[in-house]
């Protein structure tokens, strides 16, 4: 102990980090690398698995057919026209200028790709399912199954015994991008294990196939990409970066996975939004982390996260990237392609990539020119050049949510999700009226499943920033935290949303509040690792002087590995959780006997 109190703590990291592996599972992907790591590996974090009883692709839980209507249709409209008014861009109803027109004084080139790159690079391929392996057989074997037309001298290896051919089957497992990218008629389930920042289950998945996806993933992802070979597994120790929307029983379910199931000796949980403020040196900041699926604010204090002040928003960067489909086909400039982010992942694939590219947000029109591929027909990909039309709109979502409508059904109510109850009764906040929303908005209906984070559906970004500031009841505290917001995941790289952010929530902070100045930080580092690499950077660059993830094992904040298979660690164990709210007041009892 002596020693890690004078160690310098990047010593500390080089000497440990080889042997710590820190993992940040989200909705999307997951990030996992090892702590001596830059920056992680960022994989989807999905699974198809080989199906024989259907003849194409299915998506497990995807719950489709059930798209906004007329009433959702209308308040998303409203919400463009409110958009366009602001950034003086032409409304839906306006006619959008035809190809023949001249390009707009602020047009931009959309190809995806820089001058250097070359334009295919940009075109998604299908995945191979095909797992082609060489069958050796005898020459018996070849005189039974062979064809009478068959010539000998092209089949009989150099003793005249063996013949070497090329056998096909579809590959059991596939995993991450290549996931996503499986021709529609292959006979695959792909699944997503955690949807909306919980486990994705439902009568269609159950806890027991979530948890062995999960699994399956982690595990691929430590062998294939880290070379961490399972019988290594007890000298390397794990840490859990986990978002504030996973209840107790959910956070229990993966670190058995990692202790028991993965074979780590040691491991610990570190609250996401804690990892995200030190992983930018900061102590004290309002975290905004924008992910693929749910929005995340929560407050910081001198290196404690405030619970009271967490906000979940069950919306972010896939919700963007839907909008930006609806955008172009209302203003008619999208091409006649049958383009469905919902059934077809590759083509959110592909919805990604212009919205990462190039959505922005600024005053004014501005349009773009861009390759769109088409994925109808799995033998050749279509392509057309086309004006991409008011890209400022999606990313404006994030502040006026009814933009975002939802495109699959809400989450399971609680008879569905029985088999995963979270342990303290006071979590659970159903709703059974999933069916009717009496006239409410979209996001009314959608049921975030339980948590202690607060649910807000049809705030935005900025009444959610101001909300969880105002919350801490301090005016000292208040003026820290407006001077210090901090956006991360993938949708804060937007150009143009933080002075956007700062200019809103500078006018909707209450007038009677003495609050003169709202600053949004820029990261250090890529704001999509923050918070992974936020595990192991030092806990504070000015005192503290600590590591939160390359710490000694026999600390108090890690769980050994015996210790968990045995009986958990229960209240009266003396063992606490430090640095997360969540895990330090959950119960712990985790008896597998």
């Amino acid at each position: 102990m002596d020693y890690l109190k004078t160690v310098v703590p990047s010593q500390l990291l080089a000497e440990r980090g080889s042997n710590l592996v820190v993992i940040n599972p989200g909705s999307m992907n997951v990030r996992m690398g090892f702590a001596s790591q830059d920056v992680p590996f960022n994989i989807p974090h999905c699974i198809a698995r080989h199906k024989n009883d259907a003849p194409k692709l299915s998506v497990r839980d995807q719950r489709l057919n059930c798209r906004a209507g007329l009433t959702h249709n209308a308040e998303r409209e409203r919400a463009y026209d409110i958009i366009a008014s602001m950034l003086k861009i032409p409304f839906l109803g306006e006619v959008s200028p035809s190809e023949n027109q001249p390009l707009p004084p602020k047009m931009g080139r959309l190809d995806g790709l820089s001058s250097q790159q070359n334009k295919d690079d940009s075109i998604l391929t299908w995945t191979d399912v095909m797992d082609k392996r060489i069958k050796t057989s005898t020459s018996i074997e070849r005189s039974v199954n062979s064809d009478a037309d068959e010539d000998p001298s092209q089949s009989t290896s150099d003793d005249g015994n063996k013949s070497n051919s090329e056998e096909s089957k579809y590959k059991e497992m596939i995993f991450g991008e290549d996931a996503l990218k499986i021709p529609p008629s292959a006979p695959y389930c792909l699944g997503r294990p955690i949807r909306r920042g919980h486990f994705n289950i439902s009568q269609n998945y159950s806890l027991h196939q979530v948890l062995e996806d999960l699994r399956t993933i982690w595990n691929r992802m430590l062998t294939e990409k880290l070379h961490i070979n399972p019988k290594d597994r007890h000298l390397y120790s794990a840490i859990l970066v986990l978002g504030e929307t996973f209840d107790n029983r959910e956070m229990k379910e993966m670190l058995s996975i990692v202790l028991c199931d993965l074979g780590f000796s040691t491991a610990v949980v570190h609250q996401e939004a804690l990892a995200a403020a030190f992983g930018n040196g900061l102590s004290t900041a309002c975290v905004v982390n924008i992910g693929a699926q749910v929005t995340q604010v929560v407050c910081v204090e001198d290196g404690v996260a405030l619970p009271h002040t967490a906000l979940a928003l069950p919306y972010g960067g896939d919700d963007i990237s839907r909008c930006l489909l609806w955008v172009q086909q209302r203003h008619r400039t999208w091409p006649n392609f049958k383009t469905d982010p919902m059934k077809k992942p590759i083509d959110m694939l592909m919805l990604n990539k212009i919205k990462e590219g190039y959505s922005q947000i600024r005053s004014g029109s501005y349009d773009a020119v861009s390759v769109v591929h088409s994925y109808e027909h799995e033998k050749s990909v279509g392509h057309q050049k086309t004006r991409l039309s008011a890209l400022s709109v999606p990313p404006m979502g994030l502040l006026y949510p009814r933009l975002l409508i939802p495109e699959e059904f809400p989450p399971p109510p609680r008879p569905w999700f029985q088999d995963c109850d979270d342990m303290l009764e006071d979590t659970w906040q159903t709703n059974d009226g999933l069916s009717g929303n009496g006239g409410l908005g979209a996001w009314d209906s959608y049921q975030m499943l339980p948590t202690r984070v607060k649910k807000f559906d049809n705030i935005g970004l900025v009444e959610a920033i101001v909300s969880s500031v105002l919350s801490t009841g301090r005016v000292d505290l208040q003026r820290k935290l407006f001077c210090s917001i901090q956006l991360v995941g993938g949708a804060a790289s937007t150009t143009g949303l933080a002075p956007v952010l700062e200019q809103r929530v500078l006018n909707t902070i209450p007038s009677n509040q003495p609050v003169e100045k709202v600053e949004v930080l820029l990261s250090r580092r890529n704001p999509l690792f923050i918070p992974w690499k936020g595990g192991v950077v030092p806990k504070s660059y000015f005192t503290l002087g600590q590591i939160l993830g390359v710490l000694d094992t026999t600390r108090d904040a890690w769980i050994h590995r015996e210790d968990w298979i045995k009986n958990g660690i229960h209240v009266g164990s003396g063992r606490k959780y430090k640095d997360s709210y969540f895990l330090q007041s959950q119960l712990m009892c985790y008896y597998n006997s």
